[in-house]
């Protein structure tokens, strides 16, 4: 039994392309398709198309989480052991665990003769959107055995977006999450890591589906799709490269732009969201603490009582590596509290 992509049972979270409704195409981490059905074989079958690392698709079959290895470029068909239940009812979840260095579009999936596509849950009604870098997308964040040290050498095998902080404090807090996050980004063009020699920052990249050059032309996003209560911004990490201008020279001419441009992104954001609560944080990998600094004075500049700063326990001295699940988990943990702490309109 064949299910094409745009079948009414799936269920779709994420900033998705559906320019083709069979080829609906996942860019940003966090971004999946779920569906519950009956029988004993599962086919999906995806198109990838990687721009750098070893790409894999998530996917979380009754409760166990498996990645399979995708090519770099072409169609995967990938079959799943699906074990005998009591009642025969099945849960599936086909995820992005990497950011934009690869695109992939889900083609749909293949059921067992007989078998049938059952309903999904409904949605949580608490939706948050995050804009972040390689940490809010779980870069790296398999390596556990590294927790509190620098990165091992990786090719993409440890990323994985489930175990972001970001995903974690959805769950927590039974909310849908759109992960607008990618590693080494920088909130500015030409600096950060991203997309090195010509940087592109998230200013660039906030409203769009498609923003990888290598991968496909730019693509708005229609922010009618998806209306946020809680908005988290976690830039400010990347921004130090090439140089660590809000370190040196906090009161300079270019942290001052910095600060400038980073109250204009906020702007931006509470035009599109003129109720969302703007939550704007860094995290725990090391970073200097003139960038917080700079966040805080932005943030008491605009004057907006939805508009905070939040500072981890261990803000920018948890580890100098990526974060590992654990880490994740810490700030999950707090994020996920100071939010119910606050009042939130439609936050039911």
């Amino acid at each position: 039994m064949k299910i094409q992509p745009d079948h009414e049972k799936l269920s779709y979270s994420g900033r998705i392309d559906w320019s083709d409704p069979k080829e609906p195409v996942f860019v940003y981490p966090c971004t999946s398709v779920g569906m519950r059905f009956t029988g004993n074989e599962l086919k999906v079958r995806v198109r990838n198309q990687g721009a750098y690392w070893d790409n894999y698709l998530g996917c979380i079959l009754d409760g166990r989480q498996t990645a399979f290895a995708l090519p770099g470029k072409g169609i995967a068909s990938i079959k799943l052991e699906v074990k005998e239940t009591e009642n025969q009812e099945h849960e599936v979840l086909f995820f992005k665990r990497q950011d934009a260095c690869h695109e992939l579009a889900f083609l749909g999936v293949e059921l067992a003769e007989g078998a049938e596509l059952l309903d999904m849950p409904k949605k949580p009604e608490r939706k948050i959107e995050v804009y972040g870098d390689s940490v809010s997308a779980g870069e790296v964040s398999e390596a556990v055995e590294f927790a509190g040290k620098e990165d091992p050498e990786h090719n993409g095998e440890y990323s994985n977006s489930w175990y972001s902080y970001a995903w974690m404090t959805a769950r927590k807090l039974n909310a849908q999450i759109h992960d607008i996050a990618q590693g080494g980004i920088a909130l500015l063009d030409k600096t950060g890591w991203f997309h090195a020699p010509d940087y592109i920052g998230m200013e660039t990249a906030w409203d769009k589906i498609h923003y990888h050059p290598q991968l496909h032309g730019d693509m708005d996003w229609d922010f009618a799709r998806y209306t946020p209560q809680v908005v988290i911004v976690a830039l400010g990490q990347n921004d130090s490269h090439p140089w660590d201008y809000m370190k040196e020279e906090p009161d300079g001419e270019q942290a001052a732009g910095w600060r400038s441009r980073y109250k204009l992104f906020l702007g931006k954001l509470r035009e599109k969201y003129p109720s969302a609560q703007i939550i704007c944080c860094t995290t725990l990998l090391e970073h200097d603490k003139a960038w917080d600094s700079a966040i805080g004075q932005a943030v008491q500049e605009l004057s907006d009582a939805r508009i905070t700063q939040y500072l981890f326990k261990r803000n920018g001295k948890g580890t100098p590596g990526h974060l590992r699940i654990p880490e994740a988990e810490e700030m999950a943990e707090e994020l996920a509290a100071y939010i119910e702490s606050l009042e939130i309109e439609g936050w039911e």
